[in-house]
Parts: C-alpha cells; structure tokens; sequence
C-alpha cells in the first residue's frame, strides 16, 4: 500500500512531478523565447549602426524579414527623416558621450511605408578592456501613447474652444445687462464704468440712468448675490422691473419697494436671491441751480458726494435692507442738493472689498472716502478714470465685478475759467 501511494506521488499520470518538469522546461526556452517574443522590440548593432541582431517582435511590427536587415541596414536607415536628422545631431553624440540615451521619441518606417512612433533606449556594450563593442537597443510601442497625446491634445483645443465660446457668450450677455448709453441729461455730465473680474463668469452689477416725466430722471445702481446665469436672470429682472416701477411711480422708496415684492414673490423657494440697490430720482433745481437728488438705499453701500470746495462725504441711507430678502423690507431715503461743480459718485462693493494685499485685506470704504476727499473737487469723467486707475493698481485682488457711475453738475463757464 505504501508502495503504491509513493507511485502516485510521482505523478505519472499528470501529477505534481509532471507540472514541476513542464515548468522547468519552459524556464530552460524562457531566455531565448523571452527575446524573440517580448512586448518590446530589440536590436543590436555595430558601433556603425549597422544590424547585427533583431528580435521578431520588432520584425513582425516593421514587416521585415530577417535576412532583410542583418548586415543590411543600419539603425538610422529604419528612422523617418526628421529622426534621422535627430539621431545624427542628438541621439548619436549623446550615445557616445555619455553610453545610454533613454526614452527618446522617435519614428520608425515600416516596410510597407507607414510610421510606428516608439520610445527609443540605446546603451553602449564594452569588453572586458572597457572598450565599446556594440550597442543594445530597446523599442518599446508608443502608438497608445501616441493616440493618448493625440485625445488630450484634442480634448485641450475643445475646451480652450469651449472656454473662448464661454467668455464671449459671458461678455456679450454682461453687455446686454448693461444699458447701451446713459441718458444725457441737460445741465448733468455723466460717466460710468464696468470692471469685470473674470471673463468666465457674468457679474450681477448693473446701473442705469434713464429719462421719466418731464425734467426728471431715474437712475440706479444693483448688485445682485452670486454670478452666472441665475444671477444674470436676476439682473435682467431687476433693471427692468426699476425701470417700470418708476415710470408708474417715481418715488424712489416705492420704486425698490414694488422691486422688493417682485423678487421676494419669485424667488421665495428654495433658491431665494436678492440684491442690494439704489435708486435715486434727479430733478433741475431752477432756484438754486443744480439738481436735487433724493435717493432710497436697500442694502447697498452708500454713495460720495466731492464737493465743489474741495470736500467729501458719504451719503449713508442706514437701515435699508437686502432687496428680496423679505416680504416687507425697509427702504431708507435721504436727499441732497447738487450744485455747480458737485460730484456724485455711486459705486458696488466690488470696489470697496478688493484685496490690497496678499494677507486678504480689503480696500474698505475708509479708504475709499479718503480717496474722494484727495479728488475732490473733481468731474464725473475725472472720477471714473482715477477710479480706473485705482481697479488697475488692485489687479488680481478684484475678485469681484465692480460698478461705478459719476453725475457732475458743471460749472458755469464764467466759473470753469477762474
């Protein structure tokens, strides 16, 4: 019995013995077989270049045969013109210096014409004198790498594409939000400007001045919580909801009060927005010259007045709250008169929390008080340009759009020329 259980160990009849020799056979084959059938291909050649030694991995990607290129050809005749002309500039002196190159991308020709891309490694064998015998090359495939360059490449032009069709469907939306012209108001210069902070996205900021009844004048300015298109939806109906409010009645607490019902009634779910506004309703003072302005505040940031002796100050509407918010917001109001050589100078808040620093400080509104009073007196067209300027020295720390809009009463020339 024992005799017969150690015959069965012995495996003749497909055992554990006969898998042991099966493996051990394929080990003694593995090193040539290994060479000829390997993912890659190889090569060997004489310090000319010329071939001594092809695997049939290569042979069978080229389409050559063996006997067509032992003793035949050289390394460089296999390559593309541009590699030739890399392998006789780049690829051989390095070889030579420094005995390796490594990774090179190269084209190879195939027999029946087409090109195989690969990455090419050379090394330099030596003698036991040290001295250099022949050179051992390695190939390995690069048509995946190649067609994965190819889709990225592809897929990088679609979305600089995408993005170019992005910022121009931004910018050319952000202008239709905008008005076209201001309205030219007799006795009143005026001026604004628009600073986007990224083209990739449209900005919520918008402002306005257009004609009511006779010798009076509407004007606004907004800033709507958020960007892109639900803000740009919001803005849309902000500026002309202001527009028809006033028009039905121009007081301009009654006017963001109908804005307050309106967004507060659409966007009263789970995806509420609102906005901080001022509107302010100019009319010619023909007593005392100028215009008086009364102007009713929900939540934005107050507006400069720079003088004509030289002063400034803020125009605070306090308590007024975010438009949209809630059902029954409270509007502020306040009034004020204009006269010859006056400057009043709305702005959003862009302005005010640009970072100065790269601490994250914030411009503020001190600073920008201070900043009116070092203008002051000044013109509407003066004070946008310095404002300009003032944006520009910010650069990337204005991460937020930003909207500016000057009214000046000018002088009368008698005056100007003093």
């Amino acid at each position: 019995m024992g005799q017969a259980s150690d015959h069965d160990e012995c495996g003749t009849d497909g055992g554990p013995v006969d898998e042991q020799a099966q493996f051990s056979a394929l080990l003694e084959d593995s090193a040539e077989d290994l060479y000829e059938h390997a993912p890659c291909g190889y090569l060997s050649t004489l310090l000319d270049g010329r071939i001594a030694k092809v695997n049939t991995t290569l042979l069978n990607w080229l389409g050559y045969r063996r006997d067509d290129l032992l003793g035949r050809k050289h390394f460089s005749d296999l390559l593309t013109v541009g590699g030739q002309l890399y392998h006789e500039t780049h690829f051989a002196p390095l070889l030579r210096m420094q005995g390796e190159v490594s990774g090179i991308a190269l084209e190879l020709k195939a027999a029946d014409g087409s090109r195989l891309p690969v990455l090419v490694t050379s090394t330099v064998k030596t003698g036991s004198d040290g001295q250099p015998l022949l050179i051992r090359t390695t190939l390995f495939d690069a048509r995946d790498r190649r067609a994965y360059e190819t889709e990225l490449l592809r897929a990088r032009t679609e979305a600089e594409q995408e993005r170019e069709r992005l910022q121009k469907l931004a910018t050319t939306l952000q202008q239709t939000l905008l008005p076209p012209a201001l309205a030219n108001v007799p006795g009143l210069e005026v001026s604004a400007y628009y600073h986007i902070a990224s083209v990739d996205q449209v900005g919520g900021d918008f402002y306005d001045l257009f004609p009511l009844a006779a010798g009076t004048w509407g004007l606004f300015m907004g800033d709507v919580c958020g960007k892109g298109a639900a803000a740009a939806a919001v803005t849309s109906l902000a500026r002309y909801t202001l527009r028809a409010a006033a028009v039905y009645d121009p007081d301009p607490a009654a006017v963001l009060d109908n804005l307050n019902t309106v967004l507060n009634h659409e966007y009263n779910g789970t995806d509420p927005r609102f906005c901080t506004v001022v509107f302010g309703l100019l009319t010619p003072d023909h007593e005392r010259g100028g215009f008086r302005i009364t102007l009713a505040g929900g939540g934005h940031p107050p507006a400069l007045l720079m003088r004509a002796d030289g002063t400034a100050d803020i125009l605070p509407t306090p308590g007024g709250q975010l438009i949209g918010a809630l059902p029954d917001a409270h509007i502020a109001t306040t009034a004020v008169h204009l006269a010859p050589g006056d400057t009043l100078l709305l702005h959003t808040d862009g302005l005010t929390e640009a970072h100065t620093d790269a601490v994250g400080g914030r411009y503020g509104d001190d600073a920008l008080l201070g900043f009116a009073r070092a203008l002051a007196p000044t013109t509407a067209a003066d004070s946008i340009d310095a404002v300009r300027d003032l944006l520009d020295t910010f650069g990337t720390g204005v991460d937020d759009d930003a909207a500016v809009l000057a009214i000046h009463v000018p002088r009368p020339p008698s005056e100007e020329q003093q």
